[in-house]
C-alpha cells in the first residue's frame, strides 16, 4: 500500500513536469541570442534551406515537410508535429527524437535556452 508521503511526493513530482510545459515562459529576445548558434545551418526566412531547413513556420508544422531540403530518412519518416512540447524534447537531445537524424547538434541544455528559442521561434518565425 502507497503511504501518504509518497503519495503527495509522486503528486507533486506529476505537478511539476507537467507545469514544466503548462508554466513555460520564453524570453523571444533571449531566444533570438541562443539561436545564434542554429543561424549557422538554419535560417527563419522563408524558402531559405541552408545546411539545415528553414524555421520559417516551424512551430505547428509536421517534420520533414520543407518544400526544397532533402531530409534525412529518419527525419523524413519521423511523423512528428513540432509543438512546444516536442520541439523542447528535440532539442534537448536531437538524436534521441530523431535516432538516424543528419544534425550534428548535441542540443541545448538549459530548460530557459529552449523556452526562449521557442519563444523567438513562435514570435520570429511566423
Amino acid at each position: 500500500m502507497i503511504s501518504f508521503r509518497m503519495l503527495v511526493f509522486v503528486v507533486i513530482l506529476t505537478l511539476g513536469f507537467a507545469g514544466r510545459f503548462a508554466l513555460a515562459a520564453g524570453d523571444a529576445a533571449n531566444g533570438e541570442k541562443v539561436f545564434n548558434q542554429c543561424k549557422v545551418c538554419h535560417s527563419i526566412v522563408e524558402g531559405k534551406n541552408g545546411v539545415g531547413p528553414s524555421l520559417f513556420r516551424v512551430v505547428g508544422r509536421k517534420s520533414g515537410t520543407v518544400a526544397g531540403y532533402k531530409y534525412s530518412d529518419a527525419m523524413a519518416k519521423a511523423n512528428i508535429i513540432w509543438d512546444e512540447k516536442n520541439l523542447d524534447a528535440y532539442l534537448t537531445d536531437p538524436k534521441a527524437v530523431v535516432p538516424g537524424d543528419k544534425m550534428p547538434f548535441a542540443g541545448l541544455k538549459k530548460d530557459q535556452d529552449r523556452d526562449d528559442v521557442i519563444a523567438f521561434l513562435k514570435a520570429k518565425a511566423q
